[in-house]
């Protein structure tokens, strides 16, 4: 028998029956991930420890000032009035602006030493499981307009949501649930549905909203009598009917979205009804996340569904908890929308990280902007805050986050970030690339471009990542 070396063996494995088998497996690969369609997982432009997203937005503009980052300065300035060379003088008239200070106290948590105020009473516990960021500048001080930049990188509405991206370029794993899913208040946040839209992305990448109360989908059981089996050969026969139109219609992708759509709902009938669930979840993980308290209900409902999302594979959560809009009675406000969100959030973190997935969730907390170190008098006592773009605070934690640390800085009074000054397209583009993403390749072609999350690209702020 003649000797044949390993160069020829592979040449001969290429050319035989193995490399038959090969490209059989290959194929079927292939043909695997075209039938999951355009939500099929995908790898991301890099490796990276986030493989979701929880993004808790605290609609109306939270203060820095009064949850994050004490201001001192602001208990010798209370009441003097602001003006613009930088003068203080006394400001009890009605039409004047003058600083104000916190209503709450502030204490160092954890070995990072985190500020927070002092009715941050769970949160504190997982101090050093955040990353603070002082640096963020947006560009509008509207609601709607602020909303927008935040959700969808544009002000003007219309573009994809952060989830619409994020599910673009990853897929997503349950293919029974959606790729992005919203937990909406039962009054939609300022912007409306637009901020989870899939803007001029396929239609399959838009964020779909549960309902707070009631079905958390409208018509999520068949009607009486309808089966399953009936509805699996309604289902086939509208496909019969469409796949001939959209052959004839190619340039039409909201038919194929539209099918894909009838699938996903077919498929959820099944799914979300289990992933709604709690009876599975112990009284003590209720309890931990404040179900059943008054205060803490609503929102604790949505951070462990949240959890129960994550695990079954939905990529992108995002939650909305509003309205933090205080330009009067702060103390009061704010002090009730933190207990109302605190211990959810703190039981959210636990819960994940004693699950072993808080190393590959990335949750983000995030206002539209901050708010002002000073107000207009508003009867001598119900001090508030105006809209501040200049000066916010995020936080992130899990994911690759660089966890433990406070970035960036404001100015004495909160007015303006001063160090490690980015704006929000940079926070975008380091939120992409913690999942793997690259902003610049992350790209869809339309209206003669190509569009990205950051409209015209970005800077990757490297401290926020460990």
């Amino acid at each position: 028998m003649p000797h044949v070396n390993r160069r020829e063996s592979l040449f001969r494995l290429g050319t035989s029956l193995g490399s038959l088998a090969f490209t059989s497996l290959l194929s079927d690969e292939v043909r695997s991930k075209e039938k999951l369609g355009p939500l099929a997982p995908r790898d991301g432009h890099f490796p990276s420890k986030a493989t979701n997203c929880i993004f808790l937005v605290m609609e109306g503009g939270p203060s820095h000032v009064d949850t994050f980052d004490p201001k001192p300065a602001l208990e010798k300035l209370h009441l003097t009035e602001l003006t613009r060379g930088g003068e203080q003088k006394s400001a009890m008239e009605s039409g004047k602006r003058y600083y104000v200070q916190s209503p709450f106290k502030f204490k160092k948590h954890g070995k990072s030493g985190a500020d927070m105020s002092d009715n941050w009473r769970h949160l504190s516990a997982v101090a050093d499981d955040l990353c603070f960021f002082r640096g963020c500048q947006v560009d509008s001080v509207n609601h709607p307009t602020a909303m927008y930049q935040m959700n969808c990188g544009n002000r003007f509405g219309g573009d994809p949501g952060i989830g619409a991206w994020v599910t673009y370029g990853l897929g997503t794993v349950n293919q029974n649930l959606p790729g992005f899913v919203v937990l909406p208040e039962v009054s939609y946040p300022q912007g409306g549905a637009p901020n989870w839209s899939n803007g001029y992305l396929p239609a399959f990448y838009q964020g779909t909203p549960l309902r707070p109360t009631g079905s958390p989908i409208l018509d999520l059981s068949p009607p009486a009598g309808v089966t399953a089996e009936r509805q699996r050969m309604n289902l086939d026969l509208l496909t019969a009917f469409n796949a001939g139109h959209a052959a004839q219609h190619p340039q039409h992708a909201e038919l194929a979205a539209r099918l894909e759509n009838y699938e996903l709902a077919f498929r959820m009938q099944t799914e979300v009804p289990k992933a709604i669930d709690f009876s599975d979840e112990s009284e003590k993980t209720l309890s931990k996340y404040g179900v059943g308290k008054a205060e803490t209900d609503s929102f604790g409902r949505k951070c462990l569904l949240a959890r129960k999302m994550v695990e079954k594979g939905v990529r992108f959560v995002q939650l909305f908890k509003g309205t933090w809009d205080s330009h009067d009675y702060i103390e009061r406000a704010h002090g009730n929308l933190i207990e109302s969100v605190d211990q959810p959030i703190a039981a959210l973190i636990q819960d994940l990280k004693a699950r072993g997935l808080l190393e590959t969730t990335l949750i983000v907390w995030c206002g539209e902007f901050g708010r002002t170190p000073d107000n207009g008098l508003r009867g001598g006592i119900a001090y508030g805050r105006d809209h501040n773009p200049n000066a916010m605070t995020i936080w992130m934690a899990g994911g690759g986050c660089n966890a433990g640390h406070t970035i960036g800085a404001t100015d004495e009074t909160g007015m303006t970030a001063v160090e490690n000054v980015h704006h929000v397209r940079d926070f975008h583009v380091t939120l992409l690339k913690l999942l793997g993403l690259d902003d610049n390749k992350l790209t869809y072609y339309h209206a003669g471009r190509f569009k990205q999350l950051s409209q015209f690209g970005g800077k990757v702020i490297e401290d926020l990542i460990a």
